[in-house]
């Protein structure tokens, strides 16, 4: 089997704890990308809190951002899919999380809305560099056409656990749940998620299902390790992911990645 694709998480994944790419890492990629192999990222991070790991590795290539919701060329800034929570939907889902005193987080392309900050709010907005800008959600929803690609709900897990049964019950099939930290419970279109994204992105590139590695370590990682040809579990994923991949590598502060290109992608000199 010979991986063409490598897609690749970003936070527990490529990056270490202090959200920084290994020198292994880099070059592990750097010398995929020299052998043709086409790297990007899967990410539930918005593109503006992704773009900056791409220029660093090099990656003038489309990312997959908000769990599959926006295909966004990472240079040009280019759309090249969307898929929003329609607009009357993401007013009624708001309108309920706000009403159950929720702290929510409201996606719209490259930007990111909050009712009110709290530390929450500001401790993301420091670890993905982003701003986070205070807004009436339910206000900017009037004035929205379309829609939004994601909402995030931030908060203790016990009370997420709480909201997320509470969601499954209002919204049945209306929304896709999953998580990638465990205080994040995030919300897309139901036929939003990484796995069925990156399949049509493969196939627009001509490449075939089995020529595919997805690497990750969190709930959201799930449908594309599965439908991967060669689905790769950090190891320090959750033991779902890891029941749900074909082979777990190092973990992240291992050069986890690294790892796994080396030993499954990299081609090597066999008279040496």
């Amino acid at each position: 089997m010979k991986i063409k694709l490598i897609a690749t998480d970003l936070d527990d994944t490529l990056l270490r704890n202090d959200l920084t790419l290994s020198e292994r890492v880099i070059h592990a990629i750097r010398q995929a990308k020299e052998q043709g192999v086409y790297v990007t990222f899967a990410t539930g991070r918005m593109p503006s809190a992704a773009r900056p790991y791409a220029e660093q590795l090099g990656l003038d290539v489309p990312i997959i951002t908000y769990n599959g919701a926006l295909i966004q060329e990472s240079i040009s800034h280019k759309v090249l899919y969307r898929k929003v929570i329609p607009v009357e939907l993401a007013r009624e889902v708001i309108a309920f999380l706000l009403n159950e005193r929720a702290h929510v987080h409201m996606y719209r392309e490259d930007r990111v809305f909050v009712q009110k900050m709290n530390e929450w709010s500001e401790s993301y907005g420091q670890k993905t560099r982003v701003k986070v800008e205070e807004a009436d959600l339910l206000e900017l929803l009037q004035e929205e056409k379309e829609g939004v690609e994601n909402i995030i709900i931030l908060g203790p897990p016990e009370q997420l656990a709480d909201l997320q049964e509470k969601l499954k019950e209002r919204f049945l099939n209306k929304l896709h749940l999953t998580s990638s930290k465990p205080y994040f419970l995030e919300l897309n279109h139901p036929e939003v998620n990484k796995g069925e994204t990156l399949l049509n992105f493969a196939k627009g590139l001509g490449i075939k299902q089995e020529e595919i590695m997805a690497i990750g370590d969190s709930l959201n990682d799930i449908e594309m390790i599965k439908v991967a040809g060669l689905g790769v579990a950090m190891g320090n994923a959750r033991q779902e992911v890891k029941d749900a991949a074909k082979v777990v590598t190092a973990t992240n502060e291992e050069d986890g990645v690294a790892v796994a290109i080396e030993k499954y992608v990299l081609t090597r000199d066999l008279d040496n």
